[in-house]
C-alpha cells in the first residue's frame, strides 16, 4: 500500500508516495536516481548505502523510507556544492584514499557524520568512525589519512 510521506533530499523538499516496505535506500535509487549510496550486502553488514538521516549515518538499506517523514536526508550527492568538492572529498582524492570506488560514497558519509560529533578525532576514534564501512581494497591506512586531513580542514575553516 502506498503511503504519502514528506522529506528533506540534499536540502530539497519533496512529496512521496512509497511502499510501506520501501526501503531508503531504494527510493534515493530507484525513485530518486540517487544512485551514490550503493547496494551491498542488504542486511547493514557493509555499510555501502551510509547516508545522514537528521543528522545521522544510517544503513539505508535497513532503513525504511516511512521512518523518514518529515526527515532530512543527506547523500553523497548533497555534499558539493555545485564543482567544488566537500573538503572531505577533497581529501579522499588527494589521499589517495579511493580504490575501485564502491565503498567510497558510504565511507565519505560515515567521515561526514564522524567529523559532525568530532571535529578532531585521534586515530583510533577514526578507526572507530568509519568501522561500519567495509572496504576490500584497502587497509584503511589512507582512508585513515584522508580523514585526518579534512579534520585539518575543518579545524582551520570551522
Amino acid at each position: 500500500m502506498l503511503r504519502p510521506l514528506s522529506l528533506r533530499v540534499n536540502g530539497e523538499s519533496l512529496q512521496l508516495l512509497v511502499e510501506e516496505s520501501e526501503t531508503l535506500l531504494d527510493t534515493l535509487r530507484d525513485r530518486l536516481f540517487l544512485t551514490g549510496a550503493k547496494r551491498g550486502c542488504g542486511e547493514g553488514q557493509c555499510g555501502h548505502c551510509t547516508v545522514i538521516l537528521n543528522g545521522k549515518a544510517v544503513n539505508s538499506c535497513l532503513t525504511l523510507t516511512l521512518e523518514a517523514d518529515g526527515g532530512d536526508v543527506l547523500t553523497i550527492e548533497g555534499l558539493a556544492r555545485g564543482d567544488t568538492l566537500h573538503p572531505i572529498q577533497k581529501a579522499y582524492v588527494e589521499a589517495g584514499a579511493i580504490q575501485c570506488g564502491y565503498c567510497t560514497p558510504g565511507m565519505i558519509m560515515a567521515i561526514y557524520s564522524l567529523l559532525e560529533q568530532n571535529p578532531q578525532p585521534s586515530e583510533n576514534e577514526i578507526r572507530e568512525g568509519i568501522k561500519g564501512v567495509m572496504c576490500r581494497c584497502t587497509g584503511y591506512y589512507k582512508i585513515v589519512e584522508a580523514v585526518k586531513m579534512a579534520a585539518a580542514v575543518v579545524k582551520k575553516h570551522g
